[in-house]
């Protein structure tokens, strides 16, 4: 077979390598994506789609369909701590704690301000056909499971790979510009010597993956129910709702604990576990997949080897603690999607694509720490609350409950105090600056001098901002009868968001679109009877857009902001050029 050549290929087709071709599609990249498995996941893995990440899926005609799947806020927007799933004892089907997580409850309505969407709970073996689907449609005969890498090696300016057919055996030569390692780091990363830093396998977990009807005993409404099991310690685990319906209808659950003494690949041991963990010993259930994976919180040392992107799990590995896996893959790849987009077109040069790594890394590396503290507060955070440090012996276990559930002043006491306590989980379970508020602060972005908006030390108060680096604030506007988020000025290209009297940054942005060849999308916002051809829908984008009426905003195709002036200029072409030059060329002169 003739060897094929293409801009750029995919190794991978999981939830961040499909993003990854449905994105450079949409920015019209040609792309070979490439996958060992026959077929999509099996497993449930991560389950939780964030705010950013759905809007980035909405910004790519994903939104409606993931939805569709997904569990709504009001099933799963809150957390909970309980004794066990069943029983009669005074100790058992206890709820311990809950709270509102994850923008659902009272946090709906401060992330409804912050965002044009919500985020949903969509396991990712329901999310992955999705994407797969959605990629096949863009980029027909492109998009080819039960392929693998059978050999690479990089030339100068391309790379050279030869494709296994896993049924057939053939060989397929692929020539390629860039190289996207969507592959879990199982093949590229470890043939290119990235070496994985921080704090590898601290200990093994096992998920089964099962269908039952558990309608009888389930208190609907949670993301995660945490199981603290009065009597045995090796019982406590945490029970998963994985659809395809949500609430007490749910079919399919994940128990996710650690094995001790069970036998992990003995499909029967495993089963007699779940019933055991569950205290259901009859119940009829179905065993699909059991997995075993290992905590570990690791960094790819680097993010590009030459002609090679690192995304998704071969840049990042953290515990699920917060949900920055998939999530912060999916951005991964949102990121570099028009970089590559934009090199590949020749209107930017190589160098774009190191502004990669040097936004993304350093995030990587945020989230990989956060995944780590959180992992190790939870499990003392519930050890201080209700009272099962290490010092308690397994026999005072049901003692230390029955303090916690007394209906004395000392009950009390524990109780309020456990509260204070349980109130901590927020970095964790309400972390909304965490996963909107983060900012490039060196890379494809024009800085203008100013300080960062204030971060809450437990990542739960987000501000909203249009310092360059960021994400765009979100606001609704009004353009010709239609409802918009400023998030929609920017589409495949780049967007100028100017106040009412900012007529000349519009002129020089047509100006400067045809001089680098680069779409360049227009709004005015403010009021009409001033010049602006967009209202502010409720005044919110007033109140966010840190520049006055005159001044203008450059935001990226990630509906990340580039640059920004708060006023006027006298000449407004010559800046915007320079400023669009630096990001397109990031070996161009600084901006004056």
């Amino acid at each position: 077979m003739e060897a094929i050549e293409v801009p750029v290929l995919i190794v991978g087709g999981g939830g961040c390598g499909l993003s990854a071709s449905v994105f450079l599609s949409d920015h019209g990249v040609d792309h070979l994506l490439v996958e060992r498995h026959a077929d999509t996941s099996k497993l449930p893995k991560a389950h939780y789609l964030n705010q950013r990440t759905m809007e980035i899926f909405r910004q790519h005609g994903l939104y409606e369909a993931a939805v569709e799947r997904a569990a709504p806020l009001e099933k799963f927007g809150r957390v909970r701590w309980q004794t066990t799933l069943t029983g009669e004892g005074p100790l058992d089907r206890q709820v311990i704690h809950e709270m509102d997580a994850f923008g659902g409850g009272a946090l709906t309505g401060t992330y409804a301000a912050a965002g044009p969407v919500l985020p949903i709970k969509l396991p990712q073996l329901r999310l992955e056909p999705i994407l797969r689907s959605q990629a096949e449609q863009r980029n027909p005969g492109r998009v080819l499971f039960g392929h693998e890498l059978a050999a690479f090696t990089q030339d100068g300016d391309h790379v050279v790979a030869e494709i296994r057919d896993t049924a057939t055996g053939e060989i397929t030569t692929v020539i390629a510009r860039y190289v996207v390692a969507a592959d879990g780091g199982r093949t590229l990363g470890p043939q290119l010597g990235v070496r994985m830093q921080g704090v590898p396998a601290m200990v093994d977990v096992t998920t089964a993956y099962f269908s039952a009807d558990l309608s009888r005993w389930w208190h609907e409404g949670t993301i995660i129910t945490w199981f603290l099991n009065p009597y045995r310690p090796d019982l406590s685990s945490t029970l998963l709702e994985m659809g395809p319906s949500w609430g007490k209808a749910c079919e399919e659950w994940g128990l996710h604990f650690v094995p001790g003494d069970a036998d992990r690949d003995d499909p029967q041991a495993i089963t007699a576990r779940i019933r055991e963990v569950l205290g259901l010993p009859g119940l009829d259930l179905t065993l699909h997949k059991v997995s075993h994976w290992s905590v570990e919180g690791v960094l790819a040392d680097r993010y590009r080897d030459g002609r090679v992107l690192i995304v998704g799990d071969a840049a990042h590995r953290q515990p699920p603690t917060t949900g920055l896996g998939l999530n912060g893959g999916i951005q991964d790849v949102h990121n570099l999607a028009w970089k590559l987009a934009a090199v590949v077109s020749g209107r930017a040069d190589d160098s774009l694509l190191d502004t990669y790594e040097a936004e993304r890394r350093p995030l990587g590396k945020r989230n990989v720490e956060w995944g780590l503290t959180t992992w190790f507060h939870h499990r003392l955070m519930t050890e201080a609350a209700v009272g099962l440090g290490a010092h308690i012996l397994p026999e005072h276990r049901s003692s230390a409950f029955s303090t916690y559930f007394d209906t004395s002043p000392v009950g009390e006491a524990v109780r309020a105090r456990a509260a204070e306590i349980f109130g901590t989980h927020r970095a964790e379970c309400q972390a909304h600056d965490l996963e909107i508020g983060f900012a490039y602060e060196d890379g494809a972005v024009v800085p203008d001098g100013s300080p960062p908006p204030a971060r809450s030390p437990m990542g739960d108060a987000y501000h909203p901002t249009t310092r360059p680096g960021h994400r765009l604030a979100h606001a609704w506007i009004e353009r010709e009868g239609r409802r918009l988020s400023t998030h929609d000025l920017a589409g495949t290209g780049f967007a100028l968001i100017a106040g009412p009297a900012g007529a000349a940054w519009v002129e020089a942005a047509a100006q400067v679109a045809e001089k680098f060849s680069v779409p360049i999308t227009t709004a005015r916002i403010g009021d009409p009877a001033d010049g602006a051809d967009c209202t502010d829908a409720d005044g919110r984008w007033a109140a966010v857009r840190e520049i006055g009426d005159a001044g203008a905003l450059l935001v990226r195709p990630d509906n990340h902001v580039a640059w920004r002036s708060t006023g006027g200029s006298d000449t407004p072409a010559e800046v915007l050029s320079q400023v669009v030059s630096q990001i397109l060329d990031h070996q161009a002169a600084e901006v004056r």
